[in-house]
């Protein structure tokens, strides 16, 4: 079969135009970026504010295998799915990095026949969203060394400024580096450091904001570092939003493609799942919600990451009522949470399948800790056997779980048929949705709660790092925050090497930082990292352009 690039370079992509009329959306609503890419204007999200929301289906996974359980190809391949089924349904997923893109993963436009296009634009610059939150994000960051070097403005404390800078690169080498090294006229020396923007505050911002108003005043809010007193400054302080919101205007705005189906997906923000909230923008969901009768949404790696962040985050400061869930799973998946190796997967195993179920159980159990309804949506593998595929539906069957096979890798929006009618169904019955926490209870035991029913911990313990920077967080009334957890994304548990549904451990929080613009404390445990590095061979090694001014080796 052909390659995902190949079979995106084949299809006949509809007027990006064609693709609004689908949503009611006019052609004066649009910025166009050529023929197939758009920006939403403003005055048409005014225009629907008050216009009935179609239902909210959140696509999430159980713990992943490195490769990943193609997680965007199904939610787009549901989206597909649903209008087979005759339902008009859109899509709303996040803006790839480039870091991935370079490097392990590749792109995130889905993949086979159910992607989103153009796919090479799309994963590399698109409409340069993720470039203006890298240029806001740094302009920040420049303007608080410059107070620092002029002395203006607050007293703030070299060692404690507390706001890196960014770049949509994966670059070890800049995870740790000194500033101002040139003498007086060069900056004031000190310890600073990189992270990837994914990361940023900024881009966590942008896929959280409702409106320029929230995002002028989101922005305002980020804590930029400390006075010598140990006071918080903010954003506001330096008189940086201004500027920080003029770089950003376009980028705030939602990009409206099309699948390839022809059906419309709106790309939009990129946070990671891993070090941060992992959902494209609330604007973009609820403009899918405001014109379709299903907008499906996904959010970055398993249920105790992306889903309990959307729940808990998204959901809660946008108002959002999610009607039902999808957790992927795969075989090959169920295999490795069992604890095959990736070189044998692919060989029938219905026992390593039965022993990987417990992962899958766990996620769906998240789900239901929210109160939404649940289905599994089992993607398909041609290795895949009649006999392990019988063990995932009896054992979902013996929780009264519904689950249903997917194939739209290989067949599209008619082989999401399945999972379509199950999720119309699943939608129909009453949402029960309540976050996991209150935002008023304590810090500890809003991590607790995560940790304990989330991962299936046995409790928190705290390096002294963290329980400085806790007491610091309280005492300057940052404990209503909500909280985002950072941690590995390859086990329910904040150690990597633990597979299955692991017990008997407890998570290390090593350290906090306040993300008061994005209105969240970041709480990173184990050994994550914020800025990723390239694998020995890089994605970025097989990229190239042909003579037809053609982009080679995207995946």
């Amino acid at each position: 079969m052909a390659d995902d690039l190949s079979i995106a370079r084949a299809a006949v992509l509809r007027p990006v135009t064609e693709v609004a009329a689908c949503l009611g959306l006019r052609p004066d609503e649009l910025e166009l970026y050529g023929e197939h890419k758009a920006k939403i204007k403003p005055e048409a999200l005014a225009r629907r504010a008050d216009a009935p929301m179609g239902k909210l289906l959140l696509v999430t996974a159980m713990t992943p295998t490195p490769a990943g359980e193609g997680k965007t190809t199904l939610a787009i391949g549901l989206a597909q799915g649903l209008a087979r089924i005759g339902q008009r349904a859109c899509v709303a997923l996040r803006e790839p990095s480039l870091g991935p893109v370079f490097g392990v993963k590749g792109g995130a436009t889905g993949g086979g026949y159910a992607q989103v296009l153009p796919m090479e634009e799309i994963n590399l610059h698109f409409t340069g969203d993720i470039h203006a939150v890298t240029t806001a994000h740094n302009l920040l960051a420049a303007l608080a060394d410059n107070a620092l070097h002029q002395g203006t403005g607050p007293d703030l404390d070299p060692r404690r400024i507390a706001f890196p800078r960014v770049l949509d690169l994966c670059d070890r080498a800049l995870r740790h580096v000194v500033l101002g090294l040139g003498g007086p006229a060069d900056g004031v020396p000190r310890q600073g450091g990189f992270e990837i923007t994914a990361a940023s505050e900024v881009m966590a911002i942008l896929a959280l904001a409702s409106g320029l108003q929230d995002l002028r005043e989101r922005l305002g809010r980020i804590v930029i570092g400390y006075t010598t007193a140990g006071t918080p400054v903010t954003a506001a302080e330096i008189e940086a939003t201004g500027a920080m919101l003029a770089v950003l205007r376009d980028a705030l705005k939602p990009n409206l493609v099309q699948t390839i189906e022809g059906g419309p997906a709106f790309i939009h923000a990129g946070p990671f799942g891993n070090v941060g909230p992992g959902v494209s923008s609330l604007m973009a969901t609820r403009l899918g919600l405001q014109t379709a009768d299903y907008c499906v949404t996904e959010a970055g790696f398993g249920s105790e990451l992306g889903a309990e962040k959307f729940f808990d985050i998204k959901c809660r400061c946008g108002g959002l009522t999610p009607n039902a869930a999808l957790v992927s799973a795969t075989i090959r998946a169920l295999k490795y949470q069992a604890g095959k190796p990736l070189a044998a997967l692919a060989e029938p195993d219905v026992d390593a399948v039965r022993a990987g179920l417990a992962n899958l159980e766990k996620h769906v159990e998240n789900v239901q800790a929210f109160g939404v309804p649940v289905g599994v949506a089992l993607n398909r593998f041609t290795t895949d056997t009649r006999e392990e595929i019988d063990a995932v539906f009896e054992a979902m069957a013996r929780r009264d779980v519904p689950v249903a096979l997917a194939d739209v890798w290989a067949r599209g929006g008619e082989g999401g048929r399945d999972i379509a009618k199950m999720m119309v169904d699943l939608a129909e019955q009453p949402s029960g949705y309540r976050p996991l926490y209150d935002l008023e209870e304590p810090v500890r035991a809003k991590i607790e709660k995560i940790v304990t029913r989330m991962y299936g911990a046995d409790g928190v313990e705290y390096s002294r790092e963290a329980e400085k920077r806790l007491l610091e967080i309280e005492a300057h009334g940052y404990g209503n925050l909500a909280i985002c957890m950072a941690k590995t994304q390859n086990s329910l548990s904040d150690q990597a090497a633990l597979r299955g549904r692991p017990t008997g451990f407890k998570v290390t929080v090593r350290d906090m930082k306040v993300f008061a613009g994005a209105g969240y404390i970041v709480v990173y445990a184990g050994n994550i990292l914020t800025m990723p590095g390239l694998p020995q061979v890089p994605a970025a090694t097989r990229i190239n352009v042909n003579e037809e001014w053609g982009i080679e080796g995207l995946f």
